[in-house]
């Protein structure tokens, strides 16, 4: 949808009279799922862009008051909701700003210090009681859940990357991913982790936003910053800190294949998704690499 500056502020004004003297101004890096805006100075304005994400504005509002005091980092504090109007047919919120940058290469002390800070986050989040949570399914697109759901979608990326990559190392690395299930108890997972949705102050991790795709399940979907973001040393350090097993790992990696394969085919050559996507790849290409030859040497 095309949201913009004055859609929010009639949606303001109509709904929150007490907030029609605060500015409101775009976030630079607004996501895609949502848009996000500022509203004054010390909270933000979030709308879905479309109606698959406008369930995920309830369960927020729902969830993230229980998190919030169980998580040493600051995640977005719901203030109120905002109703459809007949020019927005979605819900909407208005959230507690949180300070900070998104993550990048540049901003951050070190990548090993990111790992350690990111791993303490997840098992905190996992610690969360889970028995009533959200089951993993279509409303977070399976997030949690059985990495299968993506098969057909995946072997349709491979097959159009001949003369680009190994189809067979590539369908490897895939199938070893589908071949464990997860067999332990459902723990939160928030779905989306990603240099997009993860802030930064002072070099340290700081905050963590977009809590849309959220659920409860196999939170191996969580890990996919090891091949993402991490480079061999802090992956280490990552994957360590988290203590999973080969088989999560595995899982992991296959979450992590399928988002940068479908990024990479699904957008114009040479664009900032597609030359992500073909990063990944090669990531992923050299880490499983790496870890079979080691297989072998011990073997």
């Amino acid at each position: 949808m095309d949201i913009t500056v004055q859609l929010v502020r009639e949606l303001i004004d109509n709904q929150f009279p007490q907030w029609k003297n605060h500015n409101i101004t775009p976030v630079d890096k607004s996501g895609h799922d949502n848009r996000t805006f500022r509203l004054g100075s010390e909270m933000s304005v979030r709308l879905p862009s479309h109606k698959r994400y406008a369930a995920a504005v309830e369960k927020e509002i729902q969830w993230l008051p229980v998190f919030k005091p169980l998580l040493s980092l600051p995640i977005p504090a719901p203030i109120a909701k905002g109703e459809p109007s007949k020019d927005y047919p979605f819900p909407w919120s208005v959230n507690q700003w949180i300070e900070g940058e998104t993550v990048t290469h540049g901003n951050i002390r070190s990548q090993n210090q990111l790992a350690q800070d990111l791993a303490r986050f997840l098992l905190e989040l996992q610690a969360i009681d889970a028995s009533k949570g959200i089951p993993a399914g279509v409303q977070n697109f399976h997030r949690g859940g059985n990495l299968r759901i993506y098969h057909d979608e995946t072997l349709s990326a491979i097959a159009k990357l001949a003369g680009s990559y190994d189809r067979k190392l590539l369908s490897d690395i895939w199938e070893l991913s589908l071949s464990t299930g997860y067999q332990s108890a459902p723990v939160w997972l928030h779905g989306d982790i990603a240099v997009g949705n993860l802030l930064v102050q002072e070099g340290r991790l700081s905050g963590v936003i977009d809590f849309g795709t959220m659920g409860v399940g196999d939170p191996s979907s969580d890990l996919v910053m090891a091949w993402t973001f991490f480079d061999d040393d802090s992956r280490a350090v990552f994957l360590e800190h988290m203590n999973v097993d080969e088989a999560m790992i595995n899982r992991a990696r296959g979450w992590a294949l399928w988002k940068a394969l479908i990024t990479y085919v699904g957008n114009e050559p040479g664009s900032e998704l597609s030359v992500w996507g073909h990063h990944v790849i090669d990531v992923i290409i050299a880490e499983y690499k790496q870890r079979r030859q080691l297989r072998h040497s011990e073997g």
